[in-house]
């Protein structure tokens, strides 16, 4: 949801949904944003609907529609964080002028007395682009009057002055001022200077001095709009103040925040951010009066019955997500609640949780690893390594990655952070002599090792699981081995203090804000840096993914479902989102190179030779250029603007040759050089269309049996905008481009009629992946029972030559979902591979074909269409079920 494509373009498709056969529109976040917001998740105001989608009454509108077409909503919140940009935030607003005696102070999660004592009762604001003092010398720093109010104007960037800060520069304007009330404003200028200062207060204190300060606002501008003298003297002062840079340093320094250098935030910020980026401050949500207040809207909602799913927004950033969830369930008792957890290898979502599940990451990734062939692990490996030169494995470059984040991006967290070790280090005798850069370097080194996200260990509480013991032991020793210079003592210290068997307030903080901090380092050093620097085979650079983990098996696959269904059998599945690096047809298609590692690494060779010509010193680097070609292929047809975007993201999120903060414009401009002379060279681009064409049917089959898994395997399918037809979508913003539903309407109402082989001529249009997904949830709708939690799963193994090719199970007993799989090994020849069928009768949804049980030969049920979903007849349900 964005202002091009806001509540009434939401229910422009309402009926179209509905011809799909999806149950639920699910919305990204629709409270008040940043202006301009392209995404909703830089919230600022939780109590409003955006005005930018059209506000409450669009809102209404939205509804409406919905509800005509039998459609509910499903929406995503942000509870971690809020956007601080500007005066939009009218919290972040009132914790700046008033700093930690804010009403709101308690809200965010601001360090009032961090590691720097010259940051005490501040809050840093790093929006400078060079050194303070060159910005105020340059008068870039300004103070204006905006009535009986006043503000720091930095280039786009406005702060509130401290009303306790005014004092002399009201004075002096009193000196100058020839003027009956002359008077008048001296007092206002004491009056202004006896404001309280800034310190920690409760919220009747609070509220008084935010009326005690209204009065004397109103009071200054009601003075100023009557004597212009008045108004005149006090802009003479301030622009004699703009005008001295002492002056203007001497008011700035009795601010609630502290102006700096935008670089300083990477050592010295003092708050929570979301990951690394400043303009996203952290949230307690473990406060229940920041929880009330942030959630009251959208609970009011679930009240009312209008909204029946929520999607929960970074999880792993809440202080305690098991106490956050529970009281959110507490308050929404019936709502479908999935929460966005990324699941590493061998990790489980927390069965105290009260949701549904996770937002189906982790099912992304199985799926998709079914259809990368495992034989060509070792040579795509060799071919990779041999290009590159690059020889490190992805854990050890996740390591690497991961000190990187600590170090520069997360390095005011981890410094903060020391200093709590610090102080519980001090008081005690065994520990005091340990050096703040001693506690640094265990700290990062034990984070970098963490192999999850986080733990969940709740301090206060004193809850520890028997996993999250299992995982800081393995890792404190793991962090022990890697840093043989520093004192293993040190690690075994920290291992007992993340495991609650050393005590105390700081060590229970430290536990906590420990937690908050680890997932921000796995996500900037896996997603957000190692994904782009490892490139064997990009398709398995997905989130929630390991890169190093070649292929699944069906074995595996089979296993995970029936654990899904047991445990959480309506957690959302999902094969494409906003935040995937690639969409799932472009993944879909690039797996295909494990099958045919000898004609890829010909094309690598010989493209890389016609290219060679296009290079500048050494620029783009081979592992680059390596991710160029992948890319090329996995997202044909795509024109020079978006590959060049993509690739400046990719090398950017690297931080090898550039990056996002310190650019190599001699690099960046011949990495574009060379993606515009390969794209212009026609005999390369000839060259690479006929590798594309000669793989885009298996790709599509790919594509069709991914979608066909995820629309009938345990849980509720996601159909990511776009996903309905092809989208050979990349990463952010690629992903968020506007879709054309006028096309999906129209090509949904062609279907009707049409054989599964009119269907399949039509490939091209994207036909065959509507057509399956409309099947597919009508399906869902009819067999409400098998695709229920009380259904079952049941896997169908096949035999055969071929078996090893086929993904096939049975949900409760009524719906079979037959897939191939490793499809250009296939040959399109199944040979004598069969499946055997229970008893009955037996129709496939998608030919309207009938047979009875028994053996199943595969040739057979897929000579019409790539996929196929049998339904037992006689055993439809209600239609009124959900899909």
């Amino acid at each position: 949801m964005r202002q091009s494509f806001d509540f009434d373009a939401a229910a422009a498709i309402t009926d179209y949904l509905a011809a799909l056969g999806v149950s639920h529109l699910y919305s990204s976040p629709i409270l008040q944003a940043s202006p301009g917001s392209a995404h909703g998740y830089d919230v600022v105001d939780p109590g409003r609907v955006n005005g930018e989608l059209g506000g409450a009454d669009g809102y209404a509108r939205l509804l409406a529609a919905l509800r005509s077409a039998g459609l509910s909503l499903a929406l995503d919140i942000v509870p971690n964080h809020m956007a601080i940009g500007g005066r939009e935030n009218a919290w972040w607003w009132d914790v700046l002028e008033n700093g930690p005696s804010s009403r709101y102070a308690a809200y965010f999660d601001v360090d009032w007395d961090p590691p720097e004592a010259r940051l005490r009762n501040t809050v840093l604001m790093p929006i400078l682009g060079d050194h303070y003092g060159r910005e105020l010398e340059a008068g870039e720093i300004r103070l204006a009057r905006e009535g009986g109010s006043f503000v720091v104007r930095y280039k786009d960037h406005v702060l509130p002055a401290a009303p306790r800060s005014l004092d002399t520069l009201l004075a002096q304007a009193a000196e100058r001022c020839d003027s009956d009330q002359t008077d008048e404003l001296a007092f206002l200028a004491d009056a202004f200077g006896l404001l309280p200062h800034a310190a920690r207060t409760d919220q009747a204190s609070a509220l008084r001095r935010h009326r005690d300060k209204e009065v004397l606002r109103r009071s200054l501008a009601d003075l100023c709009q009557r004597d212009q003298r008045v108004a005149d003297a006090i802009d003479a002062t301030l622009t004699e103040i703009n005008t001295t840079p002492q002056a203007l340093d001497d008011l700035l320094e009795r601010q609630n925040y502290r102006l700096t250098y935008w670089r300083a935030a990477d050592r010295e910020l003092d708050y929570r951010r979301f990951f690394d980026i400043n303009t996203l401050a952290g949230l307690r949500a473990e406060d229940e009066r920041v929880f009330d207040d942030t959630h009251a809207l959208v609970l009011r909602w679930v009240e009312q019955g209008t909204l029946s799913g929520l999607r929960i927004d970074h999880i792993d950033g809440l202080r305690d997500p098991e106490a956050y969830l529970r009281r959110l369930r507490e308050r929404a008792p019936e709502v479908w609640i999935v929460v966005e957890k990324i699941l590493e290898e061998g990790e489980r979502l927390p069965t105290a949780w009260p949701v549904a599940g996770t937002t189906g990451y982790d099912f992304l990734n199985l799926v998709g690893g079914l259809f990368v062939d495992p034989a060509g692990e070792e040579p795509l490996t060799a071919l990779y390594t041999a290009f590159t030169g690059e020889t490190s494995g992805y854990a050890e470059i996740v390591h690497t990655k991961k000190l990187l984040a600590l170090r520069e991006a997360l390095g005011s967290d981890v410094n903060r952070l020391t200093a709590l070790w610090l102080a519980i280090c001090k008081s005690r005798w065994r520990t005091r002599d340990y050096t703040r850069h001693e506690l640094g370097e265990a700290l990062r080194e034990t984070i970098a090792s963490l192999p999850i996200y986080r733990t969940y260990v709740r301090a206060e509480p004193g809850i520890v699981r028997e996993e999250d013991v299992r995982v800081i032991r393995e890792t404190v020793e793991a962090a022990r081995t890697r840093r043989p210079d520093l004192d293993p003592d040190l690690f075994s210290f920290l291992g007992d203090i993340l495991q609650l068997r050393a005590r105390g307030e700081l060590e229970s903080e430290l536990v906590m804000r420990f937690q908050q901090l680890s997932g921000p380092a796995m996500a900037k050093g896996a997603e957000d840096t190692a994904f782009y620097c490892y490139n064997r085979l990009v398709s398995l650079n997905e989130v929630g993914g390991d890169p190093g983990v070649f292929g699944r098996s069906v074995e595996d696959f089979h296993a995970a479902c029936a654990g899904t269904q047991e445990r959480w059998p309506a957690m959302m599945l999902t094969t494409s989102t906003h935040d995937t690096k690639r969409s799932e047809d472009v993944r879909a298609r690039i797996s295909l190179l494990a099958e045919l590692p000898e004609r890829w690494s010909e094309a690598v060779q010989r493209w890389s030779a016609r290219n060679e010509r296009l290079r500048v010193n050494d620029a783009p680097d081979r592992n680059a250029e390596y991710l160029l070609y992948q890319t090329l292929v996995g997202a044909w047809p795509i024109d020079e603007e978006r590959i060049s975007q993509y690739m400046l993201k990719a090398v950017r999120e690297a931080k090898q040759r550039t990056s996002w903060t310190s650019a190599n414009t001699e690099y960046e401009s011949a990495l574009q050089g060379f993606i515009s002379g390969a794209l212009a060279d026609e005999e390369f681009v000839n060259d690479l269309r006929a590798f594309v064409d000669s793989i885009t049917s298996a790709g599509w089959i790919t594509s069709l049996a991914q979608a066909l898994l995820k629309l009938t395997a345990p849980g509720v399918p996601d159909i990511y905008q776009g996903c309905d037809l092809w989208d050979l979508s990349l990463v952010d913003p690629d992903n968020r481009r506007p879709v054309d539903y006028a096309l999906r309407q129209r090509l949904l109402g062609e279907l009707e009629g049409l054989s599964p082989e009119d269907i399949w001529a039509r490939r091209d249009e994207g036909l065959p992946k509507l057509w399956l997904t409309q099947r597919a949830l009508a399906t869902r709708r009819a067999q409400v029972a098998a695709f229920g939690p009380r259904g079952t799963y049941e896997p169908l193994i096949a035999q055969g030559a071929k078996a090893a090719h086929v993904v096939a199970f049975m949900r409760g007993g009524a719906v079979a979902s037959i897939a191939p799989r490793l499809v250009i090994g296939l040959g399109d020849d199944w040979g004598d591979t069969s499946l055997d069928l229970p008893a009955g009768r037996w129709r496939n949804a998608l030919t309207g074909e009938t047979r009875t049980g028994g053996p199943l030969w595969l040739g057979e049920a897929l000579r019409r269409f790539p996929v196929a979903l049998l339904v037992r007849e006689g055993d439809d349900t209600s239609e009124d079920g959900t899909a």
